[in-house]
């Protein structure tokens, strides 16, 4: 099984949307080629950030044919209240030609149940054989996934490769210590913006799937450079990339709350990516409290970064 997908930062796309308020799949495909230019290794598509509960089933598809069509490696998300959905999602992915599956619980109807998440996610694999896959570990799904269910769904599947964490710190670790560190062959992506460190370097993560990395994709690519530096026993990247993540703590927490998207939808705006200006529903949007603060922060670790990143040249 290939596992090459699950490696490097990944950036989970959100979906840009036109005047009427409808996906511009334009604009998504340019996007997820200009990050990989920069240096992504893959993009995610359509996980939480590229809000997946908003669109419907023909539209999500319709996205992940445009990315692959366009050469982008993309990890489809399979998020959906009923397993019906999250299989045409996993079918859908491997008759196009995706690189990966991001396994999401079932939510709402049984979503607590061990035995109606362990049907809904073999039912996924099963979808996509031989596609690499990842479970997608979230607290707001409402359903953590332990390691006597991971295992038992890995020997029934054995595309299942791996692990992507949202829950935090304390659930990284438990991660890393009861079911990455089992097998060398179990990939572990961090998937929480403010633990990229702890995640490369104290929990063995091969790969980060970013939010913050849309709006700031170079920053983001060279703090997992200096993880991984630090991960191989480096000190003066550890001194490195603590600054680095401690200057994005701010941003990077946008990550952990409900309006991450439209936070970094308007990081996005302030880039000049101007498509990615409205949402799907009209009345969500920054308050204008918080656009001040996002806008403020933002500033704030630009100037920052231009001046750190100097001083390395020095």
């Amino acid at each position: 099984m290939n596992d090459t997908i699950f490696t490097g930062c990944i950036p989970a796309l959100m979906t840009p949307c036109n005047s009427d308020r409808q996906p511009d799949y334009d604009a998504l495909v340019a996007k997820g080629q200009e990050l990989i230019d920069i240096g992504m290794s893959g993009v995610v598509y359509c996980g939480s950030m590229g809000d997946w509960p908003l669109l419907t089933e023909a539209q999500r598809q319709q996205g992940v044919a445009r990315l692959v069509e366009a050469g982008i490696p993309t990890i489809v998300g399979t998020g959906a209240v009923n397993s019906r959905e999250a299989v045409s999602h996993a079918a859908h992915a491997a008759e196009v030609g995706a690189q990966g599956l991001m396994v999401i619980p079932r939510v709402l109807s049984r979503g607590t149940s061990v035995v109606a998440q362990r049907a809904h996610f073999s039912a996924i694999l099963d979808a996509a054989s031989h596609l690499p896959a990842v479970i997608y570990n979230s607290p707001y799904y409402g359903f953590a996934t332990r390691a006597d269910l991971f295992f038992e769904l890995r020997r029934q599947h054995p595309n299942l490769i791996g692990f992507k964490e949202f829950g935090g710190a304390s659930d990284l670790r438990y991660a890393a210590e009861n079911i990455t560190s089992q097998d060398d062959d179990i990939t572990l992506m961090v998937g929480v913006d403010t633990n990229v460190f702890h995640g490369f370097v104290n929990c063995g993560a091969t790969g980060a799937i970013t939010g913050i990395g849309n709006a700031l994709p170079r920053e983001v690519l060279h703090l997992v450079s200096l993880c991984k530096q630090v991960a191989r026993g480096d000190v003066e990247a550890r001194r490195l990339a603590l600054e680095l993540e401690s200057a994005l703590g701010v941003l990077s927490s946008f990550d952990e709350g409900p309006d991450l998207v439209l936070y970094y939808k308007h990081l996005m705006v302030l880039n000049g990516d101007k498509e990615y200006s409205l949402h799907f529903n009209e009345t969500d949007a920054l308050s204008n409290a918080q656009r001040r603060y996002a806008e403020t922060q933002y500033q704030l670790f630009r100037e920052w970064y231009t001046q750190w990143s100097a001083s390395l040249d020095q």
